[in-house]
């Protein structure tokens, strides 16, 4: 069993380790200690229901539907482009830092609801799971186990990067560091929002 499941959990994990959309965010309220375990939960449930579907052989609803590609495609850049947008425009303004309470004073519901856009929006995550680590996992006789390895290994990194962003509480109370981040953040989303347009 241990020589299908940790080749799935370390796929799974190389995957992920890419700073991206859903990635930036989990920082982000980490770095607030904003609803850090519901938002971990939502982005290891969402990965884990994706990893299911694409171990299970539902990898190829994209062939099925030609529009749904392209509908994917486009509507997950203008979502990153607005939320990179938002970003800058944040890191304009300035003057963030972590209060005493470490809250950005950002409801549960619209955090949820952001994650979930950044999460199911974007192309990526399906190339990723459904597709890639779903075909992979065809290559192995124990695909449960496989697809076990890589739902823990996203579980344990978005856990152990929301949590883990407390570390670098300190030199978050400097509103320039702040600014950096959303600079960075935005330019990410912006980037992988091109790489979707021109692909």
């Amino acid at each position: 069993m241990y020589d299908t499941f940790l080749p799935g959990f370390a796929l799974s994990l190389s995957l992920i380790l890419a700073i991206g959309a859903q990635n930036a965010f989990v920082l982000r309220q980490g770095l607030h200690r904003a609803h850090v375990f519901w938002v971990c939960l939502t982005c290891a449930v969402s990965d884990a229901l994706l990893i299911t579907a694409g171990v299970a052989g539902f990898g190829l609803l994209a062939q099925k539907l030609p529009w749904f590609e392209p509908l994917m495609r486009y509507g997950g850049a203008a979502f990153l482009i607005w939320y990179g947008a938002m970003n800058f425009r944040a890191a304009w303004r300035g003057g963030v830092v972590l209060d005493s309470k470490g809250r950005d004073g950002q409801s549960l519901r619209k955090a949820l609801l952001t994650l979930l856009a950044l999460t199911w929006l974007n192309p990526h995550v399906y190339l990723d799971t459904v597709v890639l680590l779903g075909s992979i996992s065809a290559q192995y006789d124990n695909r449960l186990a496989f697809g076990a390895g890589a739902v823990t290994a996203s579980f344990t990194f978005f856990f152990a990067l929301g949590y883990g962003a407390r570390l670098l509480a300190p030199l978050f109370a400097r509103p320039r560091t702040w600014q950096a981040l959303d600079v960075i953040i935005g330019l990410t989303m912006w980037a992988i929002a091109a790489k979707l347009i021109l692909m």
